[in-house]
């Protein structure tokens, strides 16, 4: 008979306190975790082992490197479908993305690759509440609502959310025109107060030039979002990230927090991140092309020497249901930077149109009455 997975076999282990047995958390902006009972700080070991950049192909060729893998408990939300960690002993929870309700009957268990390191987070719950309450602060006709859900610091929940980063070599060769700018003055002719004239004009032409070359370009940490549960654009907009200051993975850092494994596989990630390098390849071949213009007739590039990294980065995310929809808010957990959905309050907003035509009509009325 199969045995339900508990959350004890999650990939947090639990720490507790040398002191008093209690949990402890991990402290942000810190090396050490953090009793909350008998206030007790327990130093994070620091690891020597360097941050290991993964060879792609041959990973993917036989499996090499097979010690990345690991076997871990997660919970998957039926609501948005995120797989999130719970702490050890809690048998139920709310999903930080979409604030379903987790349990443990929602278990599974997957295999995955394990994360090679982690950027812990560098602000605490109550800075992160800070930066989220002044950006709610300055959103137009947002609903009453939301003002007072933001005013409630247990709305913001620590995540460590799964990323890809890419590392590639490339060689391109390229062929397309460049177009420069060049002045002609034109005749043209004209009415003006009912005669035909005659006048001139200068017009801007463009004369184009076959062009060809080639060029290497080396790429570093193309980061990839390893998340279907976050949205994109958002995500995005929350870099950059000080991935220098990446650590080799300690699950001590994720000591309190919840963490996320990753649904874009490795391949689809590097395809993902083919397609930002594919860009910035365009870019730069417009650039040697030069001149005022550029046509790009063909691009071909070839990715060397391709490896990877599993990353957790740090994420405050709240979640907040208005009507039918789920709006998610982010905050780096480096920076403070806040992104996300909005929701706009369809009365304020009519109430708003009300006061501009009532203020038309009474500017209308006005002028009719002293024109009368």
């Amino acid at each position: 008979m199969q045995t339900e997975p508990t959350p004890s076999q999650t990939i947090q282990a639990e720490v507790t306190c040398p002191s008093c047995a209690a949990h402890l958390k991990y402290k942000p902006g810190t090396d050490s975790l953090k009793c909350e009972y008998c206030n007790a700080d327990v130093d994070i070991e620091k690891s020597e082992e360097i941050i290991q950049e993964i060879d792609f192909e041959r990973f993917l060729a036989s499996n090499e490197g097979v010690t990345v893998q690991q076997e871990i408990i997660t919970i998957r939300c039926e609501g948005c479908g995120a797989h999130v960690t719970l702490d050890p002993n809690i048998v139920s929870d709310r999903c930080p993305f979409c604030n379903s309700i987790l349990v443990t009957k929602m278990a599974v268990k997957e295999s995955q690759i394990a994360p090679g390191s982690v950027l812990p987070f560098g602000i605490d719950a109550k800075q992160a509440f800070g930066e989220f309450k002044k950006w709610i602060s300055k959103l137009w006709f947002a609903p009453n609502e939301l003002k007072r859900f933001a005013i409630q610091p247990e709305t913001l929940k620590g995540i460590y959310v799964p990323f890809w980063t890419y590392d590639s070599k490339t060689y391109n060769i390229y062929s397309g025109q460049r177009g420069d700018n060049y002045y002609v003055n034109e005749n043209y002719t004209t009415t003006e107060n009912g005669r035909t004239v005659t006048k001139t004009r200068t017009v801007t032409k463009i004369r184009w030039t076959s062009v060809s070359g080639e060029f290497g370009r080396d790429f570093d940490d193309v980061l990839v979002l390893a998340s279907k549960s976050l949205p994109q654009k958002y995500a995005d907009k929350l870099q950059p990230w000080d991935l220098n200051k990446l650590v080799p993975f300690n699950e001590k850092y994720l000591s309190g927090y919840r963490t996320e494994t990753y649904q874009v596989e490795l391949k689809d990630g590097f395809a993902a991140a083919q397609q930002v390098m594919d860009n910035e390849l365009r870019a730069e071949t417009c650039q040697r092309i030069g001149g005022d213009h550029q046509r790009i007739h063909s691009l071909r590039s070839t990715y060397n020497n391709v490896t990877f990294k599993h990353i957790l980065l740090p994420v405050w995310i709240s979640a907040f249901r208005y009507r039918t929809k789920v709006y998610r808010f982010l905050v780096n957990g480096r920076t403070g930077e806040v992104q996300g959905e909005r929701p706009y309050s369809a009365w304020k907003i009519a109430g708003l149109v009300i006061l501009i035509l009532i203020a038309i009509g009474i500017i209308a009325a006005v002028v009719a009455s002293q024109n009368g």
